[in-house]
């Protein structure tokens, strides 16, 4: 649509331009319309509202928001917090003070800005993990999460690679957010 009001636009614009006399006129409605075109149209997927912090999914091609096709492998590695769990590529994953009983609080836009951690199948143990603290639940949307030491586990949409803790000790849909240290506790601070 953009590239056919342009089009349009141009060839107006030099129309107007070859006539003389009455191609101010055409020229400036040619400008006004190439103007328009240039003007972002509203995306339907839009927020009509002011987008909070944690407003900033992971991107669709992001390997925390796949579906799983196999089980999920949780290992352990090393950042600026000490020694944590990870999952997908070496991304942190977290708790959340909000989820009690072994059920996840985190669902809609919650769950788009902490992408849970999903498998199919039970998941693996890496390095530094204990198997016995690893388990998994169902979500209500079908799919299964897995759990560590009974906490539901998660990403965080602003952790960009391997490393990042950008989610840890924050405060968000109603509760805390921690990294996760191998003996299943909250890392704090």
């Amino acid at each position: 649509m953009r590239k056919l009001l342009y089009a349009g636009a141009v060839a107006i614009s030099l129309l107007a331009a070859g006539c003389g006399g009455a191609g101010d006129d055409a020229s400036r409605v040619a400008n006004d319309q190439l103007n328009e075109s240039q003007t972002p149209e509203p995306s339907e997927n839009q927020p009509e509202t002011t987008p909070s912090a944690t407003d900033y999914p992971a991107s669709p091609t992001s390997p925390v928001q796949a579906s799983p096709t196999g089980p999920a492998r949780i290992d352990t590695a090393s950042t600026s917090l000490g020694t944590v769990l990870v999952g997908i590529e070496g991304r942190t994953v977290y708790l959340f003070t909000k989820d009690k009983g072994g059920t996840s609080a985190c669902t809609q836009a919650c769950a788009a800005a902490w992408p849970p951690v999903l498998t199919v199948g039970a998941p693996q143990a890496g390095t530094g993990v204990h198997p016995n603290l690893l388990g998994t639940l169902h979500r209500e949307d079908g799919t299964t999460q897995v759990t560590y030491n009974k906490h539901p586990l998660y990403y965080y949409s602003k952790d960009q690679k391997a490393g990042d803790v950008l989610g840890n000790d924050v405060k968000d849909f109603g509760g805390e957010w921690h990294a996760v240290t191998p003996e299943g506790k909250k890392v704090k601070g």
